[in-house]
Parts: structure tokens; sequence; C-alpha cells
């Protein structure tokens, strides 16, 4: 018997080459006159705010940028980007970019109607009223933040990370146009595609994976293997990027419902600590961690394989869910991303410190399908060395 499940995501999802230019008419529809755009930095200078100006400026509309948002954001930038928006009056939040940026547009729209500090919403269900709603438009492949309830910052003064979640972060509108994705250079190309890449296989091995969850992580690990390579090598290519934007969309729904596992746990630490990227931390530890979780859940990892191109007919379950971790280091390999801790300069005398920090990281550990205990942590960072 199917124990009970939900479903839930953002509330609307457009999807399409172009769809972008309809932005306006998604603002007016949401009944808002005056939204607060927030943008990282590098998007700003590379135009994309001009991009913005030139929907809204021709309507008449008024609205405010935010465009001090960095890779691996702090999370006083969300105090100041919702101390903007009340200060400006702003009826509606539009996150553009990454997932630092649209997590920082989630959490400054809650934080403006709920008052205090974002610290005061870090957790599980601390938001508790709805924020001002929401569009969130990505402009790369990976994390799926336009369809989550999550808002992940790096506390500075504690050099770790941790994340806002709450349903009221779920936007009103996620907004998914392929075209703003072909300007993303190769190496941010394979470091989010492996970030979708991570979601997809953790949320279908996670414990509290459901048959509609396990249908779109799925989907997303097949897609993603076949188009990941051509996106990295060939970023003009439309269909290859339309096909990931769609499988990043899919893991994103995936995890926003199964949730993600130990990779996320273990590669919390290193960007807290060292400031690795999230899509390169998940990556550096995407390998060892599915090895470590093999033995517990070998139907799932042959299908993983099979989902990725393998040859799994006739061969026993066990080498059949080998050839997912294989094909998952050849498809690292392939797109030209480090592999090894050792890369960044961590030191394996760091590794007890960095396992007893990823252990706070209680969710996705409980979602892992199998157990992992301090000296498992220490374990999985040193086979990643």
């Amino acid at each position: 018997m199917r124990k009970i499940f939900s479903f839930t995501g953002a509330k609307k999802i457009i999807f399409g080459s172009g769809s972008f230019h309809g932005l306006v008419n998604h603002i007016k529809e949401l009944n808002a006159k005056n939204p607060l755009v927030v943008i990282d930095k590098n998007l700003a200078q590379a135009g994309f705010q001009e991009k913005v100006a030139n929907l809204l400026i021709p309507e008449g509309m008024k609205y405010t940028v935010y465009d001090k948002v960095e890779p691996e954001p702090r999370i006083e930038l969300a105090d100041e980007g919702a101390a903007l928006a009340v200060k400006n009056k702003c009826d509606l939040v539009i996150g553009i970019g990454g997932g630092s940026a649209m997590d920082v547009a989630k959490a400054i729209a809650v934080i403006a109607t709920n008052k205090g500090s974002a610290v005061d919403y870090l957790g599980l269900n601390k938001v508790v009223r709805p924020g001002l709603p929401k569009i969130m438009i990505p402009t790369t492949a990976g994390t799926g933040s336009e369809v989550t309830f999550t808002a992940v910052f790096v506390r500075k003064n504690l050099k770790k990370k941790e994340g806002m979640n709450s349903p009221y972060l779920y936007p009103e509108l996620a907004l998914l146009d392929p075209e703003l994705t072909l300007s993303l250079p190769p190496r941010p190309t394979a470091e989010t595609g492996i970030d979708a890449l991570c979601h997809a296989i953790e949320s279908y091995t996670s414990v509290n994976a459901s048959p509609m969850s396990e249908l779109f992580s799925l989907d997303a690990i097949a897609i993603i293997a076949g188009n990941l390579r051509t996106c990295v090598h060939d970023g003009k290519n439309l269909q290859a990027r339309e096909n990931m934007l769609l499988a990043s969309l899919y893991a994103g729904l995936g995890l926003a419902n199964a949730g993600v596992t130990a990779v996320h746990s273990l590669s919390y630490p290193l960007g807290g600590k060292y400031g690795i990227g999230h899509g390169l931390a998940n990556t550096l530890m995407l390998p060892s961690v599915m090895a470590f979780n093999l033995p517990a859940a070998l139907d799932k990892f042959a299908d993983i394989a099979d989902a990725m191109g393998e040859a799994v007919d006739d061969l026993p379950v066990r080498e059949s869910a080998y050839l997912a971790l294989e094909a998952v280091e050849a498809l690292i390999e392939d797109c030209g991303i480090a592999s090894s801790l050792a890369e960044f300069g961590i030191k394996e005398k760091d590794f007890p410190a960095l396992a007893d920090v990823a252990l706070t990281v209680a969710r996705p550990l409980e979602n892992n399908p199998r157990k992992v205990t301090r000296e498992n942590a220490i374990e999985i960072y040193t086979d990643a060395y």
C-alpha cells in the first residue's frame, strides 16, 4: 500500500522561448504597479537590467532595482532588499538570475510583509504570513529555485549556510525562457547543470519520494544526461538549452516535493567555510554520496543508470546500479568540472569539523536512503578528496 503523499510547487509555470517578453502582462495579472527587480551584479552588468527596462518603461511602469546580489549570498542582502521594497512601497518582487538572485528575491518578499530580520525565519515554517507576490525568472538551468519553497544564505559570522523554508516562499509565477540561458558561459553552464542533476538524483532516491515526484526526477535525469554536454560545448544550441531548462524545472519540482539528501548536507559546509559555489560544491560531493548510498537503493540507482543511457539489460541489479555512478562521473569529466576536494586546498584534517557542520543540516540527512553518521561523513569527504 502506498503512503499518503502531496505535491506542491509554484502557483503558475510558464515555459518557452520568448516568454520573457510577456513579463508586463504577468505583472498586471498580479495587480502590481511597482515591482522590485532583484538581479545579481553580473547580470546587471551584462545588460539584463536594460532588458527589463525595455519592457517596463514603455508601459509607464514604475519599478525599483536591487542589484547587489552576489554568488552564495549573505543573509544581510535579504534584509537590505526588504528595506528597499518597503521604503519604495513595492507591491511585487521579481527575481532574475540564478539561485542566488531568486533566493534573495523570495526572502525579500516575505520579510517585507512579516517584518523582523531574515535570521528570524531560518528553518522550517517560521514565516507566519504571505509575502509580496513573486515572479521568478531563471537565467541558468540548475537551481530550480523558481519552483521551490527554500531560500539559502551564507552566515559569514558563523561560516555556515542555512535555509529559509516555507510554503510562503513559493512564487506566484515561474517564468522560464530558454533564450535567457544562451549567454551563460561553459563553466557555470556545467556547474548549474550538475546541480540540477543532483536535485534529480537526490529527490529520486529520497525516502520521501512519491510516484509523482519520481516521474519528474527520473525524466530530469534522462534529459540532463542527453543535453548537458551539448550546452557546455555548444552553448548557442537553443534546443539543448531548452531541454536543460526543462530538466532543471523538473528537478526543482522533484526536490520541492521529495527533498534532497546527503549531497546537500555535506556540500553546505564547503560553501559556508570555503566559499565554494553551490553547484560546484554539490558536484564535488555527488559521486561519493552516490557510492555510499548505492547499497541502500540498488533498484533506484539501476533506474538512474538506465535513464542516463547505460546498457543495463540483462545485468544484475547491483551491476546496473554501479553504472549510474560511472555515468555521473563521466558526465562531470566531459563537462570539465573539478572533481576533488584537494583541488581547493581543503585538508584532510578539516574533515571532522566539516562533518560536524554537515550533521547540523538535518533535513536532507533525514531524507537520505542510508543513515549517515559522523564517521560516515568523514569517510565520504575522504572519498571525495
